[in-house]
C-alpha cells in the first residue's frame, strides 16, 4: 500500500515563498469622480513637500495665489466641484510650503512659507465666507525660509520648524502671546537644509534627513546627536520612525541615481539592515507608517504608483505586499488619521492624492477584503487617538509618556478632537492615564473612556453657569443660530446645506452610540441577574 507513496530528502523540502498574512490581499481603491474634490487650483511649486493635510473635519492644500502664498481648507465632506471664489487663508507673504493639522485639534492648523514666518491658524467652525488673512499666532524667529514643520505626538502646543538657515526650532504655543519672536530651543546640528524629520511614538527621539546626505538620531530637548548615519552608498531624502520597532526608514537614491529605499537598527546606523533598488526614476518616495497593522507605504512623486509592505521585528524585515498603480501622477499627497476612516469597510489607510494636471484631489482607500460586516477586532487594535498625554510644560521638563489610545469601534467613545467653542483651551490633567499607560502599554477601553467623559461634562457644566438663559437657548451643539444670516447666494444656500447635512450625520453618530451603549448596559443587566452568587 505504501509504495506510491514517495519520500523527499530533508535537503529537498519546499518552502512556499509567500507568508501568511491577514494583509497579503489589500487593495487600494479610488474614490468616484462624485466623492473627489474638482477644481482645485493645487500648486505648481517644485518643493519636496505633501503639499495637503487632512484630519476628519477638513482637507487642507496649499493652492496657487498671486502676491503671497495661501492654502485652501475644505470641509472633508463638500466634495465635488469647488467655487472659484472659494475662500482662502492667505496671510503669508510668500509661498506656502508646508501645512499641518493640530493633532490634538481639529480646528488648528500650522503653515510655514518663504517669508521665514510660521503662522498658526485657527479654522471657524462654520465654512468660511471670506478670506482669513490674521493668523492666531506667529512665529518669528528663522532667518531663511521654512520648509518644515511638525507637531509634536504627544505633548500639547509644541511645533518643530525647520528652515534654510539649517536650523531646527522648538515652538511652545502654550502662551498668550499672538507673536513669538523666541523658540524655546534650538537644534543647531546640521550643516545643511533639513530635508526631512520624524518623531518616535512618544517624542522622545527626533530623526532628521539632511542634504549633507547624513541621516542623524537627535534629543530634542538635549539637542545633542545621539547616533549619525553617513552611508555613502544610500542619499537620503525622507526618513521615518517605524513607531516601536526601535528601526528607521528612509528613502532616496544610489550611487546609479536609482530610486532607493533602505532600513536601519535605531541604535546602530553605520550600516542599514536592507538597501533595494525600485526604479530608474527621478520623483522623491515619501514614506508613510500604520503602527496599528505594521504596514509601510512608499508613495511616488511624480508617478501614480503606491508601493506597500508589512514590516517584521525579524528578517527579511521588509515584506513586499502589492502596489496600486495609477497612470494620474502624483504631485503631493495627504494621509487621513486613523480615527477618520470608515471602519465599516474595512478600510486600514486613505491618501488624499493631489493631481494637478486635471486640478483634482483624489482620496485613495486601502482596504482589507472581508465578508463579515461587523467590527474587525483585529485589524483595528487601539489607535492613538486626540488628547494629548502630555503638556507643553511636562514635556519639556523631561517627562515622556506614549500616546493615549483609544478604540474605532462605533459607539465605543469620541475619537475626534473637538473645537474649545466657548472657553480657551484648558491644560489637559492626564495624570491618570498616563501613569496606567506608563506601567501597562495600552490602557483598557473603560479606563480611556471615562475622564474623558467626566472632563467633557465638567466643560459644559463650565460653559452653561458662564451663560445666561437666553443665550443658551440659542446655542445648538455649540453653534450659534443667530450668528449666519439667513442665506442670500446660492454659495451661502449651499454652505448651509453642507452645514445641516454635517449636524444630521453627527447625530445619527450620536444616536447609534447611545444605543450601543444602552445594549451595553442591558447585557450587563442581564449577567448580574443570571449570576448572583458573584457578590
Amino acid at each position: 500500500m505504501s509504495r506510491g507513496v514517495v519520500f523527499l530528502p530533508l535537503q529537498m523540502s519546499w518552502h512556499p515563498q509567500y507568508r501568511s498574512s491577514k494583509f497579503r490581499h489589500v487593495y487600494g481603491k479610488a474614490a468616484s469622480k462624485e466623492k473627489c474634490y474638482d477644481c482645485v487650483p493645487i500648486t505648481r511649486n517644485v518643493h519636496d513637500n505633501h503639499f495637503c493635510a487632512v484630519n476628519p473635519h477638513f482637507i487642507a492644500v496649499v493652492t496657487e495665489c498671486a502676491g503671497g502664498g495661501a492654502f485652501l481648507v475644505i470641509p472633508i465632506h463638500q466634495t465635488g466641484k469647488l467655487d472659484p471664489h472659494y475662500p482662502k487663508i492667505c496671510g503669508h507673504k510668500g509661498n506656502v510650503l508646508d501645512i499641518k493639522w493640530n493633532p490634538f485639534n481639529d480646528f488648528v492648523i500650522a503653515s510655514c512659507s518663504e517669508d521665514a514666518t510660521v503662522k498658526i491658524w485657527d479654522i471657524p467652525k462654520h465654512l468660511l465666507t471670506r478670506n482669513i488673512t490674521s493668523p492666531k499666532k506667529e512665529l518669528l524667529g528663522h532667518a531663511r525660509r521654512v520648509g518644515l514643520i511638525e507637531w509634536h505626538p504627544t505633548a500639547n502646543n509644541i511645533l518643530f520648524s525647520s528652515g534654510y538657515d539649517y536650523k531646527i526650532m522648538i515652538w511652545n504655543l502654550d502662551t498668550k502671546e499672538a507673536v513669538i519672536s523666541n523658540p524655546v530651543k534650538i537644534l543647531d546640528a546640521h550643516k545643511d537644509v533639513v530635508l526631512s524629520m520624524s518623531f518616535n511614538t512618544d517624542g522622545s527621539l527626533l530623526a532628521t534627513a539632511c542634504r549633507d546626505r547624513k541621516i542623524r538620531l537627535i534629543d530634542p530637548r538635549a539637542g545633542t546627536v545621539l547616533q549619525e548615519a553617513s552611508y555613502k552608498s544610500h542619499r537620503v531624502n525622507k526618513v521615518l520612525f517605524l513607531g516601536n520597532m526601535k528601526k528607521l526608514f528612509s528613502t532616496g537614491t544610489s550611487r546609479w541615481n536609482n530610486r532607493q529605499i533602505a532600513l536601519w537598527d535605531q541604535n546602530d546606523l553605520s550600516v542599514p539592515l536592507l538597501e533595494e533598488d525600485l526604479d530608474g526614476s527621478s520623483g522623491l518616495l515619501f514614506p508613510f507608517y500604520d503602527s496599528d497593522t505594521h504596514m509601510l507605504y512608499v508613495v511616488g512623486k511624480g508617478d501614480g504608483n503606491i508601493r506597500y509592505y508589512e514590516i517584521s521585528p525579524e528578517k527579511p524585515y521588509l515584506n513586499y505586499l502589492m502596489e496600486y498603480r495609477s497612470h494620474l501622477p502624483q504631485k503631493g499627497i495627504g494621509m487621513m488619521p486613523k480615527r477618520g476612516l470608515e471602519v465599516s469597510a474595512c478600510e486600514i489607510f486613505r491618501f488624499y492624492k493631489l493631481i494637478p494636471t486635471k486640478s483634482l484631489i483624489e482620496p485613495i482607500s486601502m482596504i482589507v477584503p472581508r465578508r463579515s460586516e461587523s467590527y474587525q477586532e483585529d485589524i483595528y487594535p487601539l489607535t492613538t487617538g486626540a488628547q494629548p498625554a502630555l503638556s507643553a510644560q511636562e514635556w519639556l521638563s523631561g517627562v515622556n509618556k506614549g500616546p493615549l489610545l483609544v478604540s474605532l469601534r462605533p459607539g465605543s467613545g469620541a475619537v475626534n478632537s473637538l473645537p474649545q467653542f466657548l472657553e480657551p483651551e484648558p491644560v489637559m490633567k492626564t495624570t491618570g492615564l498616563s501613569q496606567h499607560q506608563a506601567r501597562g502599554g495600552r490602557m483598557p477601553l473603560e479606563d480611556i473612556q471615562k475622564p474623558s467623559e467626566i472632563e467633557d461634562s465638567r466643560k459644559q457644566l463650565k460653559v452653561e453657569e458662564k451663560l445666561p438663559k437666553n443665550e443658551q437657548m440659542r446655542l445648538s451643539n455649540g453653534f450659534d443660530i443667530f450668528e449666519c444670516p439667513p442665506p442670500k447666494t446660492e454659495n451661502e444656500l449651499l454652505q448651509m446645506f453642507y452645514r445641516q447635512q454635517e449636524e444630521i450625520r453627527r447625530l445619527r453618530e450620536l444616536v447609534n452610540q447611545r444605543d450601543v451603549q444602552i445594549k451595553q448596559l442591558e447585557l450587563e443587566l442581564r449577567n448580574l441577574c443570571m449570576d448572583p452568587g458573584s457578590y
